[in-house]
């Protein structure tokens, strides 16, 4: 009796392991600003700003929803983004560009690497608000 309740909390721990959440990556670096434009389409990054965002308390509420948007499958032919991302790091680090579909207010938005495969990923509805908040009210 004692062997299956260690091999079931063994299958329960395996299991919650490997059944995490993928969310979307920065680099472990200071960002310096992000750059937001208006997008041109899926693959194409817009280098005609729209918002520079260089305060630290909006490059962390941005940096949080960027790394907490979690993976989910879609029909990426019906991705069309709204704006293009441009997370600058200081020193002479490439830049993360990600596209951004962005949701109506109490709406998930979507996130996709601009060199992606397609993957997307989604985030909060809170997290769209504040993302509505830091571009659109500038």
């Amino acid at each position: 009796m004692r062997t299956i309740y260690l091999f079931l909390l063994a299958m329960i721990f395996i299991v919650g392991c490997t059944n995490q959440e993928q969310t979307m990556d920065l680099l472990d670096e200071n960002i310096r600003e992000i750059n937001v434009s208006k997008s041109n389409g899926v693959g194409d990054m817009n280098q005609d700003i729209l918002v520079s965002i260089s305060d630290k308390e909006s490059i962390k509420i941005f940096e949080n929803i960027i790394r907490t948007a979690v993976k989910q499958k879609s029909n990426n032919d019906a991705v069309k983004p709204d704006f293009d991302l441009m997370v600058e790091y200081e020193g002479d680090l490439p830049t993360h560009a990600i596209h951004l579909m962005l949701g109506e207010k109490g709406e998930e938005s979507i996130l996709m690497y601009i060199d992606s495969e397609g993957e997307t990923y989604v985030t909060s509805s809170n997290s769209t608000d504040q993302l509505r908040e830091l571009i659109l009210s500038e």
